[in-house]
């Protein structure tokens, strides 16, 4: 029982930086063809691309190797896995301090604001050391393009960023033309933080994916919390329409490690439907958190729950072929 407060205790202090930091993260901005500004006010001067990058954010990381930057790539965050090359670079935490990302000479470190506002000493030292830093961490599909065109900025690589936003953009009106037929649409609660009872603002990334996979978002008036991708739901409300709630979807990661069991056992969620039906799943975060082409797989395997004879081999196959970029696996 102390273990799951203290953990529980833990999951709300992650949120409440996380969502203290994206209240004062600055817009992402293209100034021009040679000059971006990052979510930490930073204007950066491109004159030549970056070619010695320390990636400390997983979405950057694996956006980096889409754009093809394999060699670039000289180090990632402590607790990459995806693509498998990156786990063949050097690890580096934010929380170490500087000594060992200086030793490693990179020209550009890039970070996501939650970092940024948390360790204000770190990134200081590297800018004073001669290194860039760059913070990004889109929330909509909108900054996600916008966010990928930057990344490409940086690295000379804009074209190719230009053509993930293509193939994702195909690969989603193939996902939707699939469910366009649909009638009935399965009525989905989509779980952000399990012990609050939270879940995703109408124009995040998850809601993005559960949507493309037709699902209707049973929360669509649920309030946004405070410029984040969650956003307040409550029992109360989430009961009033247990007929409605068909399918219960809950996004597994550190700030929410809820499971099937959990969920149906919570007191008062054995009047959903979806529950009733044994129809909750768990989603890993990164497959419809993550500002990468990775969320075509992500509106695969929530489709794979909603309509399993729709998404099935032949859909993920396609999806994937939309997904694959040069760099990819």
């Amino acid at each position: 029982m102390k273990n799951k407060t203290a953990f529980t205790i833990f999951c709300a202090f992650l949120a409440l930086m996380y969502s203290g930091c994206q209240a004062r993260a600055s817009e992402m901005k293209i100034l021009d063809q040679e000059s971006i500004q990052d979510q930490g006010g930073r204007t950066i001067q491109v004159d030549e691309p970056f070619e010695r990058i320390i990636s400390l954010y997983g979405a950057h990381t694996e956006n980096l190797f889409s754009l093809g930057l394999n060699q670039e790539v000289i180090g990632v965050g402590m607790n990459e896995c995806y693509p498998p090359q990156a786990l063949e670079r050097p690890s580096f935490s934010y929380q170490e301090g500087p000594e060992k990302i200086l030793a490693h000479r990179p020209d550009l470190v890039l970070v996501r604001p939650m970092i940024d506002w948390a360790y204000p000493r770190l990134m200081d030292t590297l800018e004073r050391s001669g290194i860039t830093v760059v913070s990004l961490q889109p929330g909509s599909k909108k900054e996600m393009f916008k966010y990928w065109r930057i990344l490409g900025i940086l690295t000379g690589k804009e074209e190719l960023a230009l053509q993930m936003q293509e193939n994702f953009t195909d690969g989603l009106e193939y996902a939707r033309s699939l469910t366009a037929h649909v009638e009935d649409k399965k009525g989905v609660f989509f779980e952000s933080m399990h012990e609050q009872l939270k879940t995703f603002s109408p124009d995040s990334m998850p809601i993005l994916v559960l949507e493309a996979a037709g699902g209707e978002n049973a929360a669509l008036d649920a309030r946004q919390v405070r410029g984040t991708n969650i956003a307040d739901f409550g029992q109360e409300k989430l009961l009033s329409r247990a007929d409605k709630v068909q399918v219960y979807l809950s996004q597994q990661g550190p700030m929410n490690q809820a499971s099937p069991e959990n969920i149906k056992k919570r007191p008062g969620l054995h009047l959903l439907k979806a529950v009733q039906q044994n129809r909750v799943y768990v989603i890993d975060e990164v497959l419809v958190s993550r500002p990468t082409m990775r969320l075509l797989q992500g509106i695969y395997v929530v489709g794979e729950h909603l309509y399993p004879d729709i998404f099935h081999e032949d859909t993920r196959e396609k999806l994937d072929n939309y997904r694959k970029m040069q760099g990819s696996e």
